[in-house]
């Protein structure tokens, strides 16, 4: 959701990827759903790991889940920032169907007040 936010929101100024430890191979579905609902697109987003990118230079690599926070990431080239915001993970929310849609909703509104605050 990151990744769509950053790219939607900046209008060209900034351009996001996103890439994890562990891929699923999928994306999640009630992420694309919450990007849906409020009127994000999530462009074509895949469920990739981070060493895909371990050889491109970036300005910032944006950490957002505290599990993330706590791994090795690999060692991009240059001179980049480092920042971690602590959002917790939606997909392991557990529950009912609205629990997990709220978690996803909640995420969705913690990411979007930080990049206005902080990106953009």
């Amino acid at each position: 959701m990151a990744e769509a936010l950053i790219n939607t929101l900046s209008g060209g100024r900034c351009r996001a990827w996103s890439a994890g430890s562990r891929p699923t191979g999928a994306v999640h579905p009630k992420a694309l759903e919450t990007l849906a609902r409020h009127g994000v697109d999530a462009g074509a987003p895949k469920s990739q790991s981070w060493d895909d990118y371990a050889d491109e230079p970036f300005d910032c690599v944006l950490t957002v889940c505290d599990s993330a926070a706590a791994e090795t990431c690999p060692a991009f080239p240059g001179d980049f920032e480092r920042v971690h915001w602590s959002i917790p993970d939606p997909a392991g929310a557990e529950g009912s169907g609205r629990d997990v849609d709220e978690a996803f909703e909640q995420a969705f509104m913690l990411l979007r007040q930080r990049i206005g605050d902080e990106i953009l």
